[in-house]
């Protein structure tokens, strides 16, 4: 099922069915592209996110990246919502690729003074694998891959809550997935690609004055491959909305693409 409704703000909401699988034609990286991320699927996000990617649609966003966290409050996502992963699997066979999110997407352990600050402004209480040791740190994404997989959306890549990395997390993916992704850069078999995700702030009020202009210029600045990332919170924001509705019209030209395609390029 997909979700319908009258306009971005998402007032009107409804469930409607989802159209048959279309045939999707080889995909180009060779030229400019366009990869858009929406972070946080989750049973409590799963109408917006269904609305965002509506709405990208609209846009001529053809193929998308969909961010999943596994087990929100330690609970399966399959077992919460099984229309999600019902809806996680049609919008991969529409052409859409899923990476794991986290585990939780919730930080459950301090880390050290300086490194706590850092995620705290990076990602509020959402920095999961901060002050995690090594063996915590590889059960969480074990765990987190088994459940995606059991719920028939095996992924590719990974992206931590909130960009926020550490020694122990990287060693962690290393091996298990094919890509996985910074604030900066798109890591794939020891390569990393400079391409810095446009993201939107939501956390402060500084943030959200401030990521709407920085998001409009970076993207005016351009580069062979242009990040862009989602959240449902954004549908909160009308200047998110707005600043949005502006980078993708510039970037209509370009040939949507998920992380999972650039590993070809």
């Amino acid at each position: 099922m997909s979700v319908a409704t009258s306009g971005p703000a998402g007032r009107h909401l409804a469930l409607v069915p989802d159209p048959a699988p279309r045939r999707q034609a080889p995909v180009r990286t060779d030229g400019p592209r366009l990869a858009v991320a929406i972070h946080d699927v989750a049973p409590a996000t799963y109408e917006r996110c269904a609305l965002l990617r509506d709405w990208l649609d609209d846009h001529g966003v053809e193929r998308v990246t969909l961010l999943v966290i596994p087990a929100p409050d330690l609970h399966p996502f399959q077992d919460r919502s099984p229309e999600l992963a019902g809806w996680l699997r049609e919008r991969i066979a529409q052409g859409d690729a899923v990476a794991q999110h986290g585990l939780q997407h919730r930080q459950s352990r301090r880390g050290a003074p300086v490194r706590q600050a850092v995620a705290r402004w990076q990602a509020r209480d959402a920095a999961e694998f901060v002050g995690l040791d090594a063996g915590e740190t590889r059960r969480a994404v074990e765990s987190g891959r088994r459940l995606l997989k059991l719920a028939g959306v095996e992924p590719r890549g990974f992206v931590a809550p909130g960009y926020a990395y550490t020694p122990s997390l990287r060693q962690a993916l290393a091996g298990r997935f094919d890509w996985w992704a910074d604030l900066l850069r798109l890591h794939r078999g020891g390569r990393a690609t400079v391409a810095p995700a446009l993201t939107l702030g939501t956390t402060t009020p500084l943030k959200r004055a401030l990521s709407p202009l920085i998001v409009r210029g970076m993207a005016a600045a351009g580069g062979p491959l242009l990040r862009v990332d989602l959240h449902p919170a954004d549908l909160d924001h009308s200047r998110h909305i707005l600043a949005l509705d502006s980078v993708l019209g510039r970037a209509g030209r370009r040939t949507s693409v998920t992380y999972d395609d650039l590993l070809a390029a």
